[in-house]
């Protein structure tokens, strides 16, 4: 989002809770006005006739300022409020009651300061607030001649607390709204950098799985591995890397052949015989174990089968025998492959940690997934390395 955008929106939000506010205190502070002057004795029963339409006005524009920005309705609103004073003030007689001081003030302090919470936000706001709280008090004291002194620190306090609650929330609301944009500007900018860092490491990937496994298989003459077997290999890189020019994005079947069609679930058994195909035509031959009849989702299955292969990769390049044993089982939650082969084995501690064949193609892929892996090797003991996925 635009920064001239975000600052619209933080404004129009502001301007939003100053109205609701403005409305919240005005009807209520209304209610105890209208309450008070109804209780007999207060005003003649003639002075409440004439003020409850008032209060009818008042309350209305309450109601609308707190959806509508207009200026119109602030001034509406307290026209009516300072009427009802001009009607108290004209129809009291020789005696005021005691009381009237009371109903007064929720009106004075109350309802007609509420407004001051939206005269906040700009110059000829403040100058309506300082003109309306003056009017406000000296209309008051015209209507109760007595007691002037603590209705006035009455009404003083009502319209200090209303504006300076106003000035409040004008000031921290963009504030804390700048600070929420600053942070979502940074979490985008990490996930940004954290989906580059994740398409990185799917690309090393894909070329430690394909076209560098086959570079390897070049530089080494191929030893081991009939030539029809490097040129067939040697096509399906190829190909790949074709599509990806053109733009294609890559989901991986298994280790060495990628294809473009999504696969939402897949049987595990389907997948595995092209494995043992493919490294068979390299010279090592792969005795399978167990079930192959567990259904898998497709990322799962892509990374389980991903792992597994890189694992009988390593066999054929560093075992030094030319069989393996892959035994697949699974449980109600989870499928394991153990990889095992009878080779020369190596010290765990010996494993070098920024080795992408392992650390990444195998451990990391499958951590992506919920999955783990455990390695067990001795010098001459051979080597099995159990892989779990979570169904």
């Amino acid at each position: 989002m635009c920064d001239y955008c975000t600052v619209k929106l933080i404004a129009r939000e502001r301007d939003r809770i100053l109205q609701r506010s403005a409305r919240f205190i005005g009807l209520g502070s209304t209610a105890v006005a209208v309450v008070c002057f109804s209780v007999p004795g207060v005003v003649p029963l003639m002075t409440l006739l004439l003020v409850l339409p008032l209060f009818g006005i008042l309350a209305l524009s309450l109601y609308w300022v707190g959806v509508n920005r207009s200026l119109s309705w602030v001034g509406l609103g307290i026209l009516s409020g300072l009427c009802i004073l001009v009607v108290v003030y004209l129809s009291e007689g020789d005696t005021v009651s005691p009381s009237l001081g009371t109903a007064i003030v929720p009106l004075a302090a109350g309802a007609l300061a509420s407004f001051a919470v939206v005269l906040t936000v700009s110059v000829v706001r403040l100058v309506t607030l300082v003109l309306a709280f003056v009017v406000t008090v000296v209309l008051a004291e015209l209507a109760i001649p007595g007691n002037v002194g603590m209705q006035d620190a009455q009404i003083l306090l009502g319209w200090m607390l209303a504006t300076i609650f106003g000035y409040w929330l004008s000031a921290s609301i963009p504030r804390a709204g700048r600070r929420i944009h600053s942070i979502g500007r940074a979490h985008r900018a990490e996930r940004q950098a954290s989906e580059t860092e994740a398409q990185r490491r799917q690309g090393a990937r894909l070329l430690h799985d394909t076209v560098l496994a086959t570079l390897t298989l070049l530089a080494h003459s191929g030893v081991g591995v009939a030539a029809s077997a490097l040129q067939q290999q040697a096509g399906e890189d190829a190909r790949l890397l074709r599509q990806l020019r053109l733009g294609a994005t890559p989901v991986p079947q298994s280790s060495g052949s990628y294809t473009l069609e999504p696969v939402e679930e897949t049987a595990l058994g389907t997948t595995l015989e092209s494995v043992k195909q493919r490294f068979g035509r390299m010279g090592l031959e792969v005795s399978w174990h167990g079930t192959g009849q567990v259904l898998l989702p497709s990322d799962v299955l892509d990374a389980f089968l991903l792992a597994l292969a890189e694992c009988l990769e390593n066999v054929r390049r560093h075992a030094g025998v030319t069989d393996a044993h892959v035994t697949i089982t699974d449980d109600e939650s989870t499928v394991r492959a153990m990889v095992t082969d009878a080779g020369v084995g190596f010290v765990l501690s010996d494993i070098d940690e920024a080795r992408l064949g392992f650390k990444d193609s195998v451990v990391a892929r499958l951590s992506e997934v919920g999955g783990n892996v455990r390695l067990f090797s001795s010098p001459g003991a051979g080597t099995t390395v159990v892989l779990e996925v979570p169904k």
